[in-house]
């Protein structure tokens, strides 16, 4: 538990905040457009689970099915918008989390937030939340949203050489060049989730 104790340390400090968001956006993102009035909330679950004496997160794979969203068959943290019946952005978290995956809201220790991130794509605001069950669950998937699920060991991130850069194409007429990427083993987690786990790597745990 001596991990989670500098983690929830770290997230008591000053956050690493945009800049290590951005040292893993494509460089067209320093020309988005700000917030508006018609931003919504959104929040996702970066959480932290034992596994084989390691600290393990968990990523789900959407289902690619709606050519109009823009996030269909990405990799992304568990979450999703703010409901009106939300109590609040931490409850959104925790209840996207137990409907996407089966996560029981009561067993997760919150151990403290990261620096909010704007998509302007969505036109979402997504409030990104750490935290921990103290041992690993078992997962029940909402199948006509996720196709899957991936865990991954923390330590696996650390290592600068599972950074790269690659071509990702948006759609017909758009294709981003030289975007930087995670490799989990041949699969490509970018954008926003890449940018969310690099802060929380930036931590001084």
């Amino acid at each position: 538990m001596e991990f989670i104790r500098k983690v929830e340390k770290a997230l008591l400090k000053p956050l690493p905040g945009p800049e290590a968001q951005f040292r893993m956006a494509h460089g067209a993102r320093v020309n988005y457009p700000e917030p508006n009035p018609h931003t919504r909330d959104a929040s996702v679950l970066l959480l932290l689970f034992p596994e084989q004496d390691e600290w393990s997160t968990l990523f789900i794979q959407r289902v690619s099915h709606n050519p109009k969203d823009k996030h269909s068959g990405q990799i992304a943290f568990p979450g999703g918008m703010k409901d009106p019946g939300d109590d609040s952005l931490r409850h959104t978290a925790l209840r996207e989390a137990q409907e996407e995956v089966g996560l029981a809201s009561e067993k997760v220790n919150l151990l403290g937030e990261l620096s909010p991130l704007f998509i302007s794509v969505s036109n979402f605001m997504v409030h990104p939340f750490v935290g921990m069950v103290d041992h690993k669950p078992s997962w029940t998937l909402q199948e006509k949203e996720v196709a899957g699920i991936i865990e991954t060991p923390i330590n696996f991130f650390t290592n600068p050489k599972q950074i790269e850069h690659t071509n990702i194409r948006i759609s017909d007429n758009l294709r981003l060049r030289n975007v930087p990427y995670f490799n989990m083993q041949g699969k490509v987690l970018w954008g926003a989730t890449a940018m969310i786990l690099n802060e929380f790597l930036e931590l001084e745990w």
